[in-house]
């Protein structure tokens, strides 16, 4: 019958020396798997993937050209209809000296009814009209 051999019991490994008071062994062999690693944030945003062009400031490529001036046409049709409003509606009584907003309060309505708090908001308007007429005449091509 073959003699069995007994396992040796395993030696721990004396090649670095435990520094006393921490416990555990001190050198290239320290587990530092559960401590958190610090991370650097990164100023620069991630580079984009070579199949994406890099987008221009002031240019879209996605967006078709009917659609940029039909957008053009809803926002100057919207700016003129509201320059109107704002510059006329001071002057017709049924629409500024009947106005319940205006009649709820007497020092309100006292403050409205003067000519140039009435011009003050007609210029308002009178802007608006401008802005819209610029954008209607401005080339497209020239953005700010």
């Amino acid at each position: 019958m073959p003699e069995q051999q007994e396992p040796e019991p395993s030696t721990p490994d004396t090649s670095s020396p435990e520094i006393p008071g921490l416990g555990q062994a001190a050198g290239p062999t320290q587990d530092t798997s559960m401590q958190p690693t610090p991370t650097i944030p990164t100023t620069e945003p991630p580079p984009l993937p070579p199949t994406q062009p890099s987008p221009l400031p002031g240019h879209s490529q996605r967006i078709p050209n009917w659609l940029h001036q039909a957008e053009r046409f809803i926002r100057v049709i919207v700016r003129m209809y509201l320059g109107l409003l704002v510059c006329l509606a001071p002057w017709f009584p049924a629409a500024w000296d009947a106005n319940p907003l205006f009649a709820s309060s007497p020092t309100l309505l006292a403050f409205v009814s003067q000519g140039w708090v009435r011009g003050v908001v007609s210029g308002l308007g009178l802007l608006n009209l401008y802005i819209a007429l610029r954008d209607a005449i401005r080339d497209p091509a020239e953005r700010r």
